[in-house]
């Protein structure tokens, strides 16, 4: 299925580093350009390169509280004091202060607004920001190694226009700010699948938080145990998601494509491999939707690269070598890692942990398909 395409970047984002000790590497970003860059999928035909514009701090304050945006400023120019900072969730541990705190934020930010609207406004059928999916931060407060939440802002932007919206979230954390900032609407359906939170941050995302209000319904979220593997995953993803978008009919499709719900990932307790993740992402092109598909999670630098190339490419209707370029192999060898091949092996996983995880899934489905999925259609058979 061809589409065109739109690829959003900057080389600007090294310019800023969460520090030494932090997991969430901006060089993993680099990383999968680079992949990408080698396979040649940076000069397709039906696909368009587009350096990153910052977000404004009017766009950030369409869901950010202006005294966290003051703090955010003051923290990312060295001026904030700690006990303020630490007011807002900012300080040593996940959300650590960095000289241009402000300016990363309004960059991951800037780029989602503009696959929002390259979308929106009939420039791209799909646009991909691999810098985006900060899906954690609050209104108010960061949280999750996210200061600004990127993915809430395009969609408010999106329902501006008057679009109706479905937000589909597979990164391992469940993605609360996102739901959290659309729990009483019925303008944007939100979709979590997640690594349960009686077992992973942020401890949320139960299947008895569906909305609130006119949202009563339009949340849905699919706890998943360690020990989920592709199979499972995939049977919580296509018993789901496919029927629920097909019942909210959403104008356009926002996608957060973690991916550290790797069996290697090393912050979290899933056991998918990229095979799983990738079929998950052939079934969103499949959808046929405008899609701005956002990156997210993944703690392992290797494993981002090849996934979101894998993504990518999917996004292009291509299809390549399994053996990843001698360039890219050669650039990470320094690094560490010995892999040299785009696709994950197959996995099963055995043993009790996977049959815990088969019954969670099963009753998952079944609960969200009983309670969600007819609220979704009845609203979608009265317009």
């Amino acid at each position: 299925m061809s589409a065109r395409t739109a690829f959003v970047y900057t080389d600007s984002y090294f310019e800023y580093d969460y520090g030494p000790d932090h997991p969430l590497r901006v060089e993993r970003l680099r990383l999968t350009h680079d992949l990408i860059r080698a396979y040649g999928l940076l000069d397709l035909p039906d696909m368009t390169y587009h350096q990153t514009e910052p977000a404004t701090q009017e766009q950030v304050l369409s869901h950010h509280r202006p005294e966290y945006v003051d703090v955010l400023k003051k923290c990312g120019h060295g001026r904030c004091p700690v006990e303020e900072a630490v007011a807002f969730g900012i300080g040593p541990g996940d959300n650590p202060v960095f000289n241009g705190l402000w300016e990363w934020s309004l960059l991951t930010t800037g780029a989602s607004i503009m696959c929002g609207r390259l979308v929106a406004e009939g420039r791209a059928d799909i646009a991909f920001n691999m810098a985006g999916g900060l899906h954690h931060a609050m209104a108010g407060r960061a949280a999750g190694f996210c200061y600004v939440n990127d993915a809430v802002i395009v969609i408010k932007d999106l329902v501006s226009r008057g679009l109706r919206v479905a937000y589909v979230d597979i990164d391992a954390h469940h993605g609360d700010g996102v739901q959290a900032a659309f729990y009483d609407t019925d303008e944007v359906l939100t979709v979590s699948l997640h690594q349960h939170g009686r077992t992973l941050f942020p401890g949320t995302g139960f299947v008895f938080e569906t909305g609130r209000g006119r949202g009563q319904g339009y949340s849905a979220n699919a706890p998943l145990m360690p020990g989920t593997d592709d199979e499972l995953f995939l049977t919580a993803f296509k018993g789901l998601v496919p029927d629920l978008l097909a019942a909210f009919r959403p104008d356009i499709l926002v996608t957060q494509l973690g991916v550290d719900t790797f069996r290697t990932d090393p912050l979290t307790n899933l056991c998918l491999t990229n095979n799983g993740f990738l079929e998950a992402v052939r079934t969103f092109k499949g959808l046929g939707l405008p899609w701005v598909a956002l990156g997210g999670g993944g703690y392992h630098l290797v494993n981002v690269a090849r996934a979101w190339t894998l993504a990518w490419a999917v996004m292009n209707g291509e299809d390549p070598p399994d053996k990843m370029p001698d360039s890219f192999i050669q650039t990470i060898r320094p690094l560490g890692y010995r892999e040299e091949l785009l696709r994950d092996d197959p996995l099963t996983m055995q043993g009790a942990h996977r049959a815990e995880a088969a019954g969670v899934v099963r009753e998952v489905v079944e609960t969200l398909r009983r309670t969600i999925l007819p609220v979704v259609a009845h609203d979608r058979g009265r317009t």
